[in-house]
Parts: C-alpha cells; structure tokens; sequence
C-alpha cells in the first residue's frame, strides 16, 4: 500500500524566530494527530533551520526533516554546499532533487541529479525527485515524452531496490508560484503515466508502492480535487506550506483519501 504524503518547501523563506514558530504552530495543530505509517508529513525546511527542526519534531512519529537540496560528491572542496552524509548526520530523513527551480536557476541537469539520488540513498536519505514541463513544452502538447526522458535519464537508471525508496513529485513548471494549477484532469493524466512508466520498467509492485506527488500551485482550496485522483498521491506544497493553517487544511484533506 502506498503512502499518502503531503511534503511542505519552504524554499528561502522565514527568518529564524518566524521559522521556529511555524513548525511549532503545525506541531501543535491537529496534523500530527492525522499522521500514520500511510499519513505522512514532511517539511522541508533552509538548511539553517533543520537541526532544529529535526529536534523539535522527535517526539512527532510519521513527521520528517527534509533538505531542499544536496551535493553530489560525498565531502571536499565545494564552498558553500551541503553533503548528504551532513544531513544524515543531523537527523535529515528525506532530500528533494530536481526541483525545478535548481534545474533552472543553477543548471542542474540529469546527470548530476542522478549523482545526487545516489548520494541520498547511500546515506539513507530519501529522495523526493521531481519532474515536470515547462510552459513551452506543454503548449507542444510533448509533455508525456519530455517527462519520461528526465525518467529515464534519472531515477529509472536505479535498481528496483533503490527505486523503491523514492518518491515523485510531478511538478508542471508553468504552475509553480504562478497561481495557475493543472486542472484535476491534466495532473491525473501525468500522474496514470508516471505510475505506468514505473510498471513497465519495474514491474506492478513496484509502481503501486510509489507515492506519486503534485507540486504545481496545489493549494487548501483545490487539495481535495487533486488528492481523490486514483494517481495522487498527495503534495508537494509550496507557498500555502508557509501559512499554518493552510497547510493543515492541505494535510488533513489527504488523510481523508
């Protein structure tokens, strides 16, 4: 049975007082209440504040520390980075990889966003790797092809072992922090085709383990449309995960699915 997981990126946003009150306001809210082996949470805060995330939240079963990012070398001469085997060693439990906006502001490509996955798992992170199209690419109506090559560029390079411990974000790039959202019928469209490249290069299983996540724009209004999709498997939520309320909003509707 998969997993129903609403993920929170904070991306570079609240100060420290600001950070440390709104990881206090969800724990004390009724999200960690909703959170199961099959209800998870995970928040992803700056590097500056995941220590102390990871302290805070301890005593919270089924809710996670994650980076926003990580390098792909192990340790070395890299000013400035973050290794995977540092945030294992703070408590980090999962990483995202490929978000969009790494692709696009720092030139991530496949390549090194492999590296990166390999990174994480040897350190027993867990990877949220997402994927998704820019506006162009839609417009083409070539978005389905355009996916399955960062696919199978990336996470379909891993055994089935280690494919097993990722989660996919689908990310449609024209939809994030713009106000637009796929509608329910675009985003279950992509979500049905992720899970059926999963079956055919790893088998049913495999595929109907994965937890398949939508990262464009999902807010405490249209959660609920998007999370009953037979192929959603709940968020990756970005500026309405820096309003408390908003995000237990989000969080709860995904444990009523």
């Amino acid at each position: 049975m998969r997993k129903n997981i609403v993920a929170a990126n904070w991306k570079m946003n609240k100060n420290h007082p600001e950070a440390i009150e709104l990881i206090q306001s969800i724990l004390f809210s009724q999200i960690p209440k909703k959170t199961s082996t099959f209800h998870q949470v995970i928040i992803a805060t700056p590097y500056l504040y995941l220590r102390e995330a990871v302290l805070l939240s301890q005593d919270f079963p089924h809710l996670y520390i994650a980076a926003q990012n990580c390098h792909h070398q192990s340790m070395g001469a890299y000013t400035g980075e973050i290794a995977a085997q540092q945030l294992e060693s703070i408590g980090v439990t999962h990483v995202i990889i490929g978000h969009s906006e790494r692709r696009a502001y720092f030139n991530e490509i496949d390549e090194v966003l492999l590296q990166k996955i390999k990174q994480a798992l040897q350190h027993h992170l867990i990877p949220l790797f997402c994927c998704g199209e820019p506006l162009e690419i839609r417009e083409a109506n070539t978005h389905l092809e355009y996916i399955q090559t960062q696919l199978a560029n990336t996470v379909f390079q891993l055994n089935p072992k280690d494919f097993s411990n990722i989660i996919i974000a689908y990310e449609p790039i024209w939809a994030i922090g713009t106000g637009q959202t796929a509608t329910v019928a675009q985003a279950q469209e992509v979500h049905a085709f992720i899970r059926k490249l999963i079956t055919d290069k790893f088998g049913t299983d495999i595929a109907e383990n994965t937890s398949i996540l939508y990262g464009g724009s999902c807010n405490a209004q249209n959660a609920s449309s998007l999370f009953a999709q037979k192929d959603i498997d709940g968020g990756l939520i970005g500026g309405a995960s820096l309003i408390a309320k908003d995000f237990e909003t989000i969080v709860l509707s995904n444990t009523t699915q």
